[in-house]
């Protein structure tokens, strides 16, 4: 039977990017795959590139009546309307870590049959992640932290007020050097998680703008805290994976210590999990384009930024990038039963017993 995989279009406003190109469907057409790819006002790459590359087209939200063999393939939440899933869906579910509305999806998928394939949980032998945005994530959440940060000195903050989609890289650092021209600083910065793909980003983004920075991995956190030397920088950027015995980087007691932090980049995103890494008064979710930061504290200032697209900032650059990862992976999709396909399904039959038996899991 031929595999047939189903784009769907993205339910998150704002959210242009893709899991696969114009030029990977003329890929997965070549190599005997049938594509399907729904209309969408939002996403980057136009829906006529992808006819011209072999796909079929579909209506925008049309994958809920997919042929039940389709493979529906996105990246960010489905729509919360509450209705039993019936397909295999390969996406971010972000319900693998007691996250806020984790057990209602999975609920929804026990109901309809269907399952997930989590993009997160893709992963080679050592558990190594085989496609992620994470470069573009630390890249983008270390320019709208600093943003915050330029807010503080330009009017107190909390700031921005919004994030816009940028055209590309140079213009997002062209806007950040005249911004930092125009408060006539730098801030200092700590990247923790630095030696990974997301930290790296983030590194970049500071050192391209010459920004004093330290990095950190897990030999300088290894001894379990507590870390006074994060609250002696400026900005301090969080890029590590939540995962059980990650260690505490900022508590409660950080709001009211004698800090020069002012601006907290959760670029890693866990908020409300048990093992997030930063637990602050009044910070439970992530934030958005639409409202970037959270101030937790007013004397001194204490911002959050933790949005869970940031990758979407720079649209194309990053679905270019994840894109060319995520390909080999779906020419392999044919065989979901081995690999990385067959342990990605295997977090999710662990979490669906659990669920269906009252316990709690520790992925």
């Amino acid at each position: 039977m031929t595999t047939h995989l189903w784009i769907r279009a993205e339910s998150r406003p704002g959210e242009r990017r893709a899991p696969v190109t114009p030029d990977g469907v003329k890929t997965l057409r070549g190599q005997g795959f049938r594509v399907t790819v729904e209309e969408s006002g939002q996403r980057i790459f136009p829906i006529a590139d992808y006819a011209a590359a072999g796909a079929e087209t579909a209506p925008e939200g049309s994958w809920r009546e997919a042929p039940r063999e389709a493979l529906i393939l996105g990246l960010k939440e489905l729509p919360d309307d509450g209705a039993p899933l019936v397909h295999r869906h390969i996406f971010f579910a972000h319900a693998f870590k007691g996250q806020p509305g984790a057990k209602a999806l999975l609920r929804r998928f026990a109901e309809g049959g269907g399952a997930i394939y989590d993009l997160e949980y893709l992963v080679d032998e050592t558990g190594r992640r085989l496609a992620a945005f994470g470069y573009w994530a630390g890249f983008a959440g270390a320019a709208v932290s600093l943003m915050a940060w330029i807010a503080q000195k330009k009017d107190g903050g909390p700031g921005p007020r919004k994030v816009a989609v940028e055209e590309n890289r140079d213009a997002l650092l062209g806007r950040l050097e005249k911004a930092l021209a125009e408060v006539g600083g730098k801030p200092s910065v700590i990247v923790i998680g630095a030696l990974g793909r997301t930290g790296t980003g983030a590194s970049d983004l500071a050192r391209t703008l010459d920004l004093p920075l330290t990095r950190w991995d897990m030999a300088e956190t290894a001894h379990g805290g507590p870390f006074p030397e994060i609250l002696e920088h400026d900005i301090f950027l969080n890029c590590i994976l939540a995962r059980p015995g990650t260690p505490l980087f900022v508590g409660e007691d950080a709001v009211t210590a004698d800090r020069r932090l002012t601006v907290i980049g959760d670029i890693a995103c866990d908020p409300g999990t048990p093992y997030s890494p930063i637990r602050l008064p009044g910070y439970a979710g992530p934030t958005s384009f639409a409202a970037p930061v959270l101030r937790v504290h007013d004397a001194p200032p204490l911002d959050v930024m933790a949005i869970d697209n940031l990758p979407s900032m720079l649209p194309r650059e990053s679905s270019e990038d994840f894109a060319s990862q995520l390909l080999p992976l779906l020419l392999a999709v044919d065989r979901l039963e081995e690999g990385p396909w067959a342990r990605a399904r295997a977090v999710f039959d662990e979490h669906l017993a659990a669920l269906r038996e009252g316990r709690k899991t520790t992925s």
